[in-house]
């Protein structure tokens, strides 16, 4: 059963052990990220930045992104680092669900907050280029 939050960036702030799971589209797994985001407060939201380790066929090192979530009550609009639009996010019922189109392939997103420490997103990749699923754990501390 989801669980609801009311304040967005009061939930996400702060540090988040994660660890995500990359499978092709037959199920097998191809990659692995684990590491450490942050949400830090910036002017109008949160911005975030996960640092750690990426696994991936042969390759292993390191790897980081960031992204900034503008925020308001239990809403927020994703943007990426760039500047360029990425999806909104409103988790008052503990889930939700996007679609992020990428040129010609397609991003499906689902985020379940699992309790007050713990959530989960997965990413269904398709298209002409890209088919794969990443799915992430995040958790407080």
């Amino acid at each position: 059963m989801p669980f609801g939050v009311d304040d967005l960036a009061g939930f996400l702030a702060g540090r988040w052990r994660l660890e995500r799971e990359i499978v092709d589209a037959a199920g097998a797994p191809v990659g692995s990220f684990s590491g450490v985001g942050v949400f830090s407060p910036c002017e109008g939201g949160l911005e975030y930045r996960e640092d750690g380790v990426l696994e991936l066929g042969s390759h292993r090192g390191p790897a980081f992104r960031c992204l900034r979530y503008l925020v308001s009550g239990a809403c927020a609009q994703v943007w990426f680092s760039d500047g360029s639009w990425f999806h909104d996010l409103d988790l008052r019922s503990g889930r939700w669900r996007v679609v992020h189109p990428c040129r010609a392939d397609e991003y499906r997103g689902e985020f379940v907050v699992l309790d007050a420490d713990r959530w989960r997103q997965e990413w269904r990749v398709s298209g002409p280029v890209k088919d794969y699923a990443m799915v992430t754990v995040l958790r407080r501390g």
